[in-house]
């Protein structure tokens, strides 16, 4: 009856002993998992361009897996489209205040000075001058604005050839410049939205122009 017994508890002892097992695994694995899932939210919270009052900012979880490659081609994207948009609204405003080249845009004319602002000028180029600079563009973006020898940061495209005084900066300099340069890229993506907006809305880009 002793051993009976022994046998007993010790088959109800193993059974506890699994049951806890399992149950301890069971109360551990979410916590595990939220524990990675918030990991991964704040991996970029201290990346450059996270500031107040939106901080780090990623409302379609782009980056919520935490994958810094992912962050750093998004980043990359983002910085040219801010350099492009930079560029975009200094010709867009300088066109409209009426400055031109001189000379015609093709031979034969139209003359630079007969070309309208904004996008009146899209019907108004000849069509081998649009494509030219379709394929002036698209030479850029094939071989000339591109990492190729693998730069400092995201968006470094120096790639050993020019350097404008860059490392003659402090680190603290360095990183300042970058955000400064991130933060006008972004004012200026918006920036030239609202300026062809207003435009097809007939508002004046500026007055008394």
């Amino acid at each position: 009856l002793r051993r009976r017994n022994s046998k007993s508890n010790t088959e109800t002892m193993k059974t506890a002993v699994f049951a806890s097992l399992i149950a301890a695994a069971t109360a551990f694995a979410p916590v595990t998992q939220k524990a990675s899932s918030h990991s991964a939210l704040r991996a970029f919270e201290d990346e450059l361009g996270a500031q107040p009052p939106l901080n780090f900012y990623d409302p379609l979880g782009l980056v919520a897996d935490g994958d810094e490659a992912k962050f750093n081609r998004l980043r990359y994207v983002e910085l040219k489209h801010g350099r492009i948009a930079m560029i975009a609204v200094a010709g867009y405003l300088s066109a409209e205040a009426g400055y031109r080249f001189d000379g015609d845009i093709a031979i034969g004319g139209p003359a630079f000075a007969d070309i309208p602002n904004g996008f009146a000028a899209l019907s108004a180029i000849p069509s081998a001058g649009f494509w030219q600079i379709i394929a002036f563009i698209g030479f850029l973006e094939v071989a000339v604005m591109k990492d190729i020898v693998g730069g400092e940061f995201p968006g470094d495209l120096r790639n050993d050839y020019i350097d404008f005084g860059w490392d003659t900066f402090s680190e603290e300099e360095k990183l300042q410049k970058r955000a400064i340069e991130l933060n006008n890229g972004r004012a200026a993506q918006m920036g030239i939205l609202g300026l062809m907006v207003h435009e097809q809305l007939g508002v004046p880009i500026l007055p008394g122009v």
